[in-house]
């Protein structure tokens, strides 16, 4: 009971920020947050079993879950767009999943190359992707430790590079402004800058995970 409390009461404090300007600490945790939720939907639908070691940790609710409702429908988006890039990760980037180190490196070196020319809500929902898909190519390989490693990388990239852009946005709600426009000759076209590119970030991170010869 007192766990439940306890998360219950974070829970609380994590939903009031959207009532106030956040502070860089609280957008890292959103971030997080989002994070685990996003890697848990893709688990899921990848119909792979894990069990996650951080019960006390809640699940998105209130306004942080109806973002992470909209960052999974946007994240769909992505994959009806491109349904082969998201997936696969390890194996496009040929790296091994028995190294936190080499995980971690990876995939650092992958978001810095998505928003080397700006930031958009298109590549923030490209580098949740991006991170889902890595999540299960780690449970798959029987590494699911690996999953919390790259929900803190996440969170490390986010508190390094996203958080000024996200500040200036209001936090994490100004992304259900992406979704006001339901047209479906319209569908994703501020995604598709997302993804267009994402082939050939692949091939230069390829060239820069490589070990020295």
């Amino acid at each position: 009971m007192e766990v439940l409390r306890r998360s219950s009461v974070f829970a609380a404090e994590v939903m009031e920020v959207f009532d106030r300007s956040p502070t860089d600490k609280e957008l890292v945790s959103q971030a997080k947050a989002l994070c685990r939720d996003y890697i848990n939907s893709r688990l899921i639908r990848a119909g792979v079993s894990w069990s996650k070691p951080e019960h006390n940790i809640p699940v998105p609710g209130g306004k942080l879950a109806e973002v992470s409702t909209i960052l999974l429908r946007l994240g769909d988006e992505l994959e009806y767009i491109r349904p082969n890039v998201y997936r696969n990760i390890a194996r496009q980037l040929n790296i091994s999943l028995h190294s936190e180190a080499v995980v971690t490196d990876a995939f650092l070196a992958v978001a810095a190359q998505i928003f080397t020319a700006g930031i958009t809500w298109g590549k923030v929902v490209s580098l949740y992707a991006v991170a889902a898909g890595l999540a299960v190519d780690c449970v798959r390989h029987a590494q699911p430790a690996m999953v919390h490693t790259i929900v803190d990388c996440l969170g490390e990239f986010v508190r390094k590079t996203l958080v000024t852009w996200l500040k200036r946005r209001g936090g994490w709600a100004d992304i259900t402004k992406c979704v006001v426009n339901t047209d479906p000759s319209l569908r994703s076209h501020w995604l598709v800058a997302a993804v267009c590119s994402f082939g050939h970030f692949l091939k230069a991170i390829f060239f820069v995970l490589l070990p020295e010869r």
